[in-house]
């Protein structure tokens, strides 16, 4: 633990996406970021997290995955440890690893019980890792794995906001989608509202500079919202340049029930409902 625990929750919810294999140190940040280079030197073990999660109220996590690897060690561990679930995919910085042949792999992944969503996956205008072409072609085969699957698609979306809601009106969404870290503004989430999509909201919502996140999150209703990490990135407010986990998730949960004005165990109450319909009974 990095970080002093926050005041526990009187209720309890679940961290929606995180990255259990970074966390750990058992994946090296591709990007070199300081923070997820910071979290592996701490030298957390998967329990560990699970503990001091669970001494706040977070009883529950998923952990994403954004390549092969990645996914089966998710995969792996969502099977051996109960409260953790798992997603796979490539993710669109890596898309130009989805070949037939990984994708039908993360296809039978995606058909285990543990396993409970297909991402991340979607589009990412910021990095040029993966060529627009490579990156629209891997998201398309995912939703079609989604769809197949039943499994709840989680996108990640980085500047790349018309495209992505684009790509799901032109090949039709699978019964859920989950916006990870949602970072458009409250038009967008009008639009996403509307079809139904569910907003998860992590640390940036918490910054000074993040209004539009704010009006986001008041635009969608309760029943549409969860609430995530991403950790180890993305720490909430007063914690950013740190690592990211899962007992900080109280945090970002007060900020949204604030904004919303209604009490963190209420906010929690509901999140805990929209759990089982995201991601199955758990």
């Amino acid at each position: 633990m990095s970080v002093p625990l926050p005041e526990a929750l009187g209720a309890e919810v679940f961290d929606s996406h995180c990255h259990l294999d970074i966390m750990v140190g058992e994946r090296k940040a591709s990007s070199g970021d300081p923070v997820a280079l910071a979290a592996q030197a701490a030298g957390a073990s998967v329990e560990r997290i699970l503990d001091e999660a669970k001494s706040v109220g977070v009883t529950r996590l998923v952990t994403i995955g954004y390549d092969l690897r990645s996914s089966e060690w998710g995969a792996e561990i969502a099977r051996d440890h109960e409260g953790v679930y798992a997603g796979v995919a490539i993710h669109p910085n890596e898309a130009h690893a989805a070949t037939p042949e990984v994708l039908d792999r993360i296809e039978a992944l995606a058909r285990l019980d543990h396993v409970r969503a297909v991402g991340e996956t979607g589009l990412d205008f910021y990095r040029d890792w993966a060529s627009k072409d490579d990156q629209h072609a891997s998201f398309r085969a995912h939703i079609e794995i989604a769809k197949r699957t039943g499994k709840a698609l989680v996108i990640h979306d980085r500047d790349a906001h018309d495209a992505v809601l684009d790509v799901l009106d032109e090949v039709g969404a699978p019964d859920v989608v989950v916006f990870h870290s949602y970072s458009g503004d409250a038009e967008m989430a009008e639009r996403c509202v509307a079809a139904g999509y569910y907003l998860s909201f992590s640390g940036p919502v918490t910054y000074k500079n993040a209004a539009y996140l704010r009006e986001a999150a008041k635009v969608a209703p309760a029943e549409l919202i969860l609430v995530e990490t991403d950790a180890p990135y993305l720490p909430p407010t007063p914690h950013r340049g740190k690592p990211n986990a899962p007992y900080l998730i109280p945090l970002t949960l007060r900020c949204i029930a604030e904004v919303k004005g209604t009490t963190p165990e209420a906010l929690a109450e509901i999140i805990n409902v929209n759990g089982p319909r995201v991601f199955g009974d758990w």
